[in-house]
């Protein structure tokens, strides 16, 4: 039978700043001997790493590292008053200018930045596409897909359509964009005569833009997008002004003999 066992828990005590590795500055400045004199600037402090371990902080005045800080770790054996270096380095501080963290090339990619020539290559598991012999889940382009023969090998996938779907209609070409806003209320695109419907489930929010001399014309726009270019819009030109009869004044006229 398992009896219980009170267990004993202790406090980690906090390392003891060893008098002797922190009396040795000049020990720790000397060891940064591969950095100009004029680089190292005063002596900013010392902490204590653990019991006869403890690190000198130097100011940096190395160019192009305002707020950095040159560290050097010492110690010392038991009983010994000989303080050797274990390792330097150059740390930055709280007000150091420090480089963004690393992202790899597909986070830092953006809308916009695939130029003429470059080349993007689809990772195979990307989550917007399905194999071309798989149901997209989408009657329409389902039947075409198997009716022309599976002639793509890959289509975009329910969660490619909805994330896309989601993308366009919170974009420029969506019912908040400014030009949209500032339509008249009943200048929607889905009342537009120059409206294009898409093919599939999209052209049920979303269409194309056909007019030449609206803003958004050969882009995909939804449905309840809207601009001045609308193709019923009305402009009240108002009733005409009729021109009045030409005035004469020739109480005025003052004869003059040439």
């Amino acid at each position: 039978m398992r009896k219980n066992v009170p267990v004993t828990r202790t406090a980690t005590r906090p390392a003891r700043l060893d008098q002797v590795c922190a009396d040795a500055v000049e020990v720790a400045r000397a060891a940064i001997t591969e950095v100009p004199g004029d680089e190292v600037g005063a002596h900013q402090g010392v902490v204590a790493e653990a019991d006869r371990l403890v690190t000198h902080y130097f100011a940096s005045l190395r160019p192009g590292y305002r707020g950095w800080q040159w560290a050097v770790t010492v110690t010392r054996a038991p009983r010994s008053k000989l303080v050797t270096v274990c390792e330097t380095v150059l740390l930055p501080g709280n007000e150091a200018l420090l480089a963004p963290g690393w992202l790899p090339w597909e986070d830092r990619l953006r809308p916009g930045d695939l130029g003429v020539g470059d080349l993007l290559p689809t990772p195979p598991d990307d989550t917007r596409l399905v194999q071309g012999y798989l149901l997209a889940d989408d009657p329409e382009v389902d039947a075409e897909s198997w009716e022309l023969g599976l002639g793509r090998p890959r289509m975009m996938s329910k969660e490619g359509r909805e994330e896309t779907a989601q993308r366009w209609y919170d974009g420029d070409h969506g019912p908040h964009a400014p030009i949209a806003e500032a339509a008249p209320r009943h200048a929607r695109c889905v009342s537009c005569g120059f409206l294009l419907l898409m093919g599939g489930a999209m052209k049920q929010m979303f269409g194309v833009c056909g007019n030449e001399y609206a803003p958004d014309d050969g882009r995909v726009v939804s449905l309840d997008h809207g601009c001045g270019a609308h193709s019923e819009v009305v402009v009240d030109a108002g009733s005409p002004v009729e021109a009045l009869p030409t005035a004469y004044d020739d109480g005025a006229v003052e004869e003059v003999e040439v």
